[in-house]
């Protein structure tokens, strides 16, 4: 797996990094939910019924597990973990509006100890992209973000992997330009060639479109 070391710039991150921003208010909800959870719990042991009961057990034992998200998020958000964790990969913007950006990335799904490797193109919604031209074709630099949301390991691939950009780690356009000059070539003609794919990932069920190994360039058929 290709990494790209960087020090990450907290304040940008926090400021500009949408994956920091969904995990900060996933931990809000999960802390909401914990308090709200809590209270039924509560109110549920005052009315005092074995039917009550019950429901106060399934309540508390919810309520206990939201509070642990929200504890255990700020570990798994940290924003320099995520990007030392992924994989660096390249992503091209294939589509603009006033809103933002659709970035078309091309990442491995492979877990690790799987046989060689399983590359699919995903797409990503952006509404900012610093340090870059918001213009079809312009190549983003990302790292993945990989989460498999069953509690156990299901089959060798990753469930869900998303594209990071470096820019929402670093205002350094040099850092930048060294991560996307890291990819080599043939994989952004990949994705350039087939910008038009877009729309159909975005429409796919997994939102993600697995390629066959037999088409892909020989320098990706691991």
């Amino acid at each position: 797996m290709r990494r790209f070391e960087f020090a990450v710039d907290r304040d940008h991150a926090r400021a500009v990094n949408e994956v920091v921003a969904y995990l900060r208010r996933l931990r809000i909800w999960a802390f909401t939910a914990a308090a709200g959870l809590g209270l039924g719990t509560a109110f549920l042991i005052w009315v005092n019924h074995p039917w009550s009961w019950l429901l106060a057990v399934a309540f508390l034992a919810a309520a206990v597990t939201a509070a642990f998200i929200g504890y255990w998020m700020p570990h798994r958000g940290r924003v320099d973990k995520l990007y030392a964790a992924g994989a660096l990969v390249p992503a091209v913007v294939s589509e603009t509006n006033g809103n933002g950006a659709t970035l078309l990335a091309l990442v491995d799904l492979a877990k690790p100890n799987t046989p060689g490797p399983r590359y699919a193109l995903v797409t990503r919604t952006v509404r900012s992209l610093p340090g870059h031209r918001a213009r079809t074709g312009e190549r983003v630099p990302a790292v993945t973000v990989r989460v498999d949301r069953a509690p156990g390991p299901v089959g060798d691939l990753w469930q869900t992997v998303s594209a990071m950009p470096i820019a929402w780690g670093t205002r350094d356009l040099n850092i930048i330009e060294r991560a996307r000059e890291a990819i080599h070539e043939v994989e952004w003609k990949l994705l350039t060639d087939n910008l038009d794919l877009a729309t159909k990932v975005r429409g796919a069920d997994a939102k993600r479109l697995l390629l066959d190994p037999r088409q892909l360039p020989e320098e990706l058929r691991g």
